[in-house]
This record gives structure tokens, sequence and C-alpha cells, in this order.
């Protein structure tokens, strides 16, 4: 399926504005900017939207909408473009080539915590797959994971393979807008340094918990072990949503 016209519009913005083709720091207003791409105001809305929950831009009543200097000075800050949250588009980096190499799937009958944390009954079955992820070759993650069978019959080792949260919304339509996480540093463990070539003194960053689709409905657990070198969170805080 066609990339959405949203992200299209978001990406050549940010290129603009890296260019410095706006000037006072200001966007033209969103009327102005439907028309020069030719989309509808709901798509512009989308991409201007996502451009100030990554903190690129920020709206000022009554004046506009103006690029965040701090884009400008430290561009590594706001490299995520995708609309969900999956770890391709959050870890994408310039020049780098990001792979996904799947290590196991299979069917599993979920837990009782896993049941309660997806709203399953504890008889129903889940994908358990866990993947090690790269750039450039280089080993930075392994994602441990489980999905409700009834969110995604159709999973297959290929799907896996490249990114999931994307596939979800290319071809159903959802996405994957929520989540909560814990974010701890603990020492790395006998897979971790195999697996991301991290010696026995070297710690990872651990990211474990659920992911929640757009209306609501828990889409997946996930237990994530980042190389340290690759351990950065940063956010973007706004109390007017």
């Amino acid at each position: 399926m066609a990339d959405f016209v949203y992200r299209n519009v978001m990406r050549d913005i940010k290129q603009n504005i890296l260019n410095g083709n706006y000037e006072g720091m200001r966007l033209p207003d969103e009327r102005s900017l439907a028309e020069h791409y030719d989309v509808s105001r709901s798509s512009m809305k989308r991409a201007l939207g996502l451009l100030a929950d990554q903190g690129i831009v920020f709206k000022k009543r009554g004046s506009g909408t103006f690029i965040n200097p701090l884009y400008l000075k430290n561009q590594a800050l706001f490299q995520y473009e995708g609309s969900n949250l999956g770890l391709t588009d959050s870890f994408r980096m310039p020049g780098k080539k990001q792979t996904i190499k799947l290590l196991d799937f299979h069917v599993i009958k979920a837990s009782s915590e896993i049941a309660q944390d997806l709203f399953l009954k504890e008889n129903d079955f889940v994908y358990e797959f866990k993947r090690l992820r790269l750039l450039d070759k280089q080993p930075f993650l392994i994602e441990t994971g489980y999905l409700p069978i009834k969110i995604m019959p159709e999973l297959t080792p290929e799907i896996l393979q490249s990114s999931l949260f994307n596939y979800l919304e290319d071809e159903q339509s959802k996405t994957v807008t929520k989540s909560f996480l814990n974010i701890t540093v603990e020492p790395s463990n006998e897979e971790d340094q195999k697996q991301m070539k991290l010696k026995e003194t070297e710690p990872v960053g651990v990211m474990e918990g659920i992911f929640f689709l757009d209306d609501g409905t828990p889409f997946e657990i996930s237990n994530m072990r980042v190389h340290y070198k690759y351990m950065r969170f940063n956010t973007f805080v706004n109390l007017n949503g």
C-alpha cells in the first residue's frame, strides 16, 4: 500500500525547515499549506499535529505555527517520523540501515499474567516471538513480544522480519499510539552478550510494557533489551492534551 499522504507532507515540511525555507521560523497557515501540497485540510492538520507532537513545531495561539529552535540545534533528538510507536521508526538514524532477524516464533497458551495484561481469557492463545534488531549489521536490541492471535491471525515469520506496527497500519488501518513502559538499566546476561556482542561488564537498558491500539485495545506485551550505546530516552512534554 502506498505511503500515507500526511507522512510525505510531514517529511517535506521537515526538509524545508532544515533548508531554512520558512522566514521568521514560522510556517504558512494550514489552508495555504494544504493548497500548496494539494491535500485535504484533514491530511494537513494531521501532518502538522504530528510535527507538533514530536516537538519540531509549536503552535502559538493567535500567532501561528513556529519552528522549535532546538530542532535545528539537535536533530538527533527528533528522529521519529512515524505515526505509531514502532521501534523501526523510533530508532531510525540517518545513513544507517535497520534490519530485523527473527530468533524465535511460536504459539503458546497465555499465562495468567499475559492474559490479564492483554485482557484475554486464560485459555486464549498468543504469539510469542523474539527478534534481534541491527543497525548497519550492529546488533543493538533484543525484543521479546506477546501478541493476541485474534488481533493478527495472519501473522507470519515474514511479517515479523519487518516493521510489525507499520504492517498493521498499512494493512488494517490501525495504529499503535499509546504505551505504558517501565525503563530500567541492569547488568547484561549471557544472551545479551552473545547477541549484541557485549562484554560481561557492560550493561543493557531494559524497556518493558504494554502497547495499545488507537481504540484502546491492548495489542502487545514487549520486553526490549537495548545495547547501552543506543539507550537514549527523549521526551517532549505537552500538558494541553
